[in-house]
C-alpha cells in the first residue's frame, strides 16, 4: 500500500479504542488531503493488498466506525461497490469499497475540467446537454440547443465556439444538474464536486479554436467522443493526437449506440483498441460494461495515464449513461495538494482567454489563474501591449462558475471584472501579473520541435501559427540550428520571431504550431528577453549599438 495517494486499505474497524480512533481520524484527514478532498477506503483488505474479506457483522461494525470517523472530520461517505471473496470458510465474506468526500475548508467545491473532443457530428454537444440538463435527447438535437452560443450554431447544428457546461455531484455521489429548474448558483451551492465541461468544436475549419481550448484552458482530462455508426473518421485522429501531444489524459465515449447493431458497435470498439495499442499511442484500452468496471476504471485511470477507459452509450435511449456518471463522480484530481500549494506561493499570474463587455459592470476578462492567489480589489498589471508595455489595473470582483467568489487560487478558472478599463487595450494571450514580478517578454525565442507532418521541407523564412498556452500568433522561422531544412519526423532547435507584437512566454512551456497541413510540437528552450521599465519600453541592447 502506498504511503501517499488517496487509497487506504483497512482489514477491519470493529470497536476501536479511543486512542486508535483518534489515530484513524488523523489518517483519514491525511488521505483526504492527498486526494484534494476525496479518499477511497477498501475494507476487508490487508495492507499488502491481500483480499481477506469480512463477515456480515464485522462489515456492518466497520462501516459504522467509518461513518463515525467521517462525521468527525465533516465528510460524507458513499459505498461504491461490494464483492464476495472466495475464502476457505463457510460464512460468505465480503470486501467493500467506500468513497469518502469532504470539500476542503478553503474552497466551495472540488473542481475538475474536462475538454470534450471528437469529430463533427459525433454527438459531443448532445451528450453534454443530456448530462447537464438531465433529460434525454429526442434524436433530432433538442438536448444541445441550450449549449449553443450563436445563432449560426443553432441553424447549422455545429459548435464553432468554446462553451462551458457544469455538472455537479453532491457528497452522496448523486448528480446535481439543471433539471428541477435549478440555476447555476444553486448547482454550485448544492454540489461538493463540480465538473466543468469545455465543449470544443469538431469541424475541421474550427481547428484553431479547438487547439486554443486545449492549450489555454489547461483541462485535467479530455473526453473523446466517437460516433458508433461512423467509427474513427475526420478529425478524430487529429484530436487524439492533440490530446497526446499536450499530454492530457483522455477517455473515450462511443455515442449513438441506439442507431446501429451490436456488431457495428463492436467493430468501432475494435477499431479504437487497434489504434490505441499502436506503438505511437501505447495505451491500454479498458471497456466499461458495469458499475464495477466504472469504479475500477476511474481509479486505474488516475493512477496510470496509460489506461484508456472506453464507454459505449446513447444520449437518446440513455443506455449506459449512468456508468459515465459513476466514473465522473469518482475521478480524482490529477495534481496532489502539495503541488497546488507550491503554485499558490508564487506570484500572481492570470492568463487572459476571453474578453467581454458587460453592461453596468464594464470590461470583464475570463481565463485561468496559473499561479499565486488573486483577491478582490487587488492591483495587477496587464500586458504586453503592442509596444511591449504593461498597464496597471484593479480587480473589482471575481466570479467562478457563474457565482461570486472572493479569492481565486492557482489552477482555477474564473472571470474578473476590471471596471472602467478600456477594452480595446486588451487581447487574448495577455497575462495579468503582480507588479513586482517584472515579467519577461520577447519577440524572438527558441524551441526544440518535432515536425509531425509537412508536405515538403521546412526551412528558414517559413511562417507558422504558434500556440503556447493562451498565446497564439504567426511567427517566422529565423534559423534552424545545425540543419538547412527539416523533414517530417525530424527534431531540431529552431529560432522563431513573432510577426506582430512581443508576447509573455516561459521557458519549458509546451508549444504547438500549424500552417495548412504542417503540424509540429515542442517546448520553449530559450528567450531573448526585452526588459520593460515602468515608464515605458527600454530594449536590452548589445555592445556596439548606438542609443539615440
Amino acid at each position: 500500500q502506498a504511503e501517499d495517494g488517496n487509497i487506504e486499505y483497512k482489514l477491519k474497524l470493529v470497536n476501536p479504542s479511543q486512542y486508535r480512533f483518534e489515530h484513524l481520524v488523523t489518517q483519514m484527514k491525511w488521505r483526504l488531503q492527498e486526494g484534494r478532498g476525496e479518499a477511497v477506503y477498501q475494507i476487508g483488505v490487508e495492507d499488502n493488498g491481500l483480499l481477506v474479506g469480512l463477515s456480515e457483522e464485522e462489515m456492518r461494525a466497520s462501516l459504522k466506525t467509518l461513518r463515525r470517523m467521517a462525521e468527525k472530520v465533516g465528510a460524507d461517505i458513499t459505498v461504491l461497490r461490494e464483492r464476495e471473496v472466495d475464502y476457505d470458510s463457510d460464512v460468505p465474506r465480503k470486501i467493500t469499497e467506500v468513497l469518502v468526500r469532504k470539500v476542503p475548508d478553503n474552497q466551495q467545491f472540488l473542481d475538475l475540467r474536462v475538454a470534450v473532443l471528437g469529430n463533427v457530428d459525433s454527438g459531443k454537444s448532445t451528450l453534454l446537454g443530456v448530462l447537464t440538463q438531465g433529460e434525454l435527447d429526442n434524436g433530432r438535437g433538442r438536448a444541445r440547443l441550450n449549449l449553443f452560443r450563436h445563432l449560426h450554431e443553432i441553424q447549422s447544428g455545429r459548435t464553432s465556439s468554446i462553451s462551458f457546461e457544469i455538472l455537479g455531484f453532491n457528497s452522496k455521489g448523486e448528480v446535481v444538474n439543471y433539471s428541477d429548474s435549478r440555476t447555476a448558483e444553486e448547482i454550485c451551492e448544492s454540489s461538493s464536486k463540480m465538473i466543468t465541461f469545455i465543449d470544443l468544436a469538431g469541424h475541421h475549419k474550427y481547428l484553431k479554436t479547438t487547439i486554443f481550448g486545449l492549450t489555454s484552458y489547461c483541462p485535467d482530462f479530455a473526453m473523446l467522443v466517437v460516433s458508433a455508426n461512423t467509427g474513427i473518421a475526420g478529425t478524430t485522429r487529429e484530436h487524439l493526437g492533440l490530446a497526446m501531444a499536450l499530454k492530457v489524459p483522455f477517455f473515450i465515449v462511443i455515442s449513438k449506440v441506439d442507431l446501429c447493431s451490436k456488431a457495428t458497435v463492436e467493430r468501432t470498439v475494435k477499431q479504437l483498441e487497434r489504434i490505441l495499442k499502436q506503438p505511437g499511442c501505447n495505451k491500454l484500452p479498458l471497456l466499461v460494461n458495469s458499475d464495477d468496471d466504472a469504479v475500477t476504471a476511474a481509479q486505474q485511470f488516475a493512477q496510470s495515464p496509460n489506461i484508456t477507459p472506453i464507454f459505449t452509450l446513447s444520449s437518446v435511449s440513455g443506455e449506459n449513461l449512468d456508468l459515465l456518471k459513476v466514473f465522473l463522480n469518482i475521478l480524482p484530481p490529477l495534481t496532489n495538494s502539495k503541488e497546488q500549494e507550491e503554485l499558490m506561493q508564487q506570484l500572481t499570474e492570470f492568463q487572459v482567454d476571453e474578453i467581454y463587455t458587460v453592461p453596468e459592470v464594464g470590461t470583464v476578462v475570463g481565463g485561468t489563474l496559473s499561479s499565486g492567489i488573486c483577491r478582490e480589489g487587488e492591483n495587477l498589471v496587464v500586458g504586453p501591449t503592442d509596444d511591449g508595455k504593461f498597464l496597471r489595473l484593479k480587480v473589482c470582483s471575481i466570479q467562478r462558475n457563474r457565482s461570486a467568489c472572493r479569492v481565486l487560487r492557482a489552477g482555477q478558472a474564473a472571470t474578473l471584472a476590471l471596471g472602467p478599463f478600456d477594452r480595446s487595450l486588451l487581447r487574448k494571450g495577455m497575462v495579468m501579473v503582480s507588479p513586482e514580478m517584472n515579467p519577461t517578454i520577447c519577440s524572438v525565442f527558441e524551441a526544440e520541435i518535432v515536425l509531425l507532418f509537412h508536405a515538403t521541407t521546412f526551412r528558414k523564412g517559413f511562417q507558422v501559427t504558434v500556440h503556447v498556452g493562451n498565446v497564439r500568433q504567426t511567427a517566422v522561422v529565423e534559423k534552424i540550428h545545425g540543419k538547412d531544412k527539416l523533414r517530417t519526423g525530424e527534431k531540431a532547435v529552431v529560432r522563431f520571431r513573432f510577426i506582430k507584437h512581443p508576447e509573455y512566454l516561459k521557458i519549458g512551456a509546451k508549444l504547438l504550431f500549424r500552417e495548412g497541413v504542417t503540424k509540429g510540437i515542442g517546448h520553449v528552450t530559450d528567450l531573448q528577453a526585452i526588459t520593460t521599465k515602468e515608464n515605458g519600453l527600454e530594449e536590452s541592447r548589445g555592445p556596439g549599438q548606438l542609443s539615440f
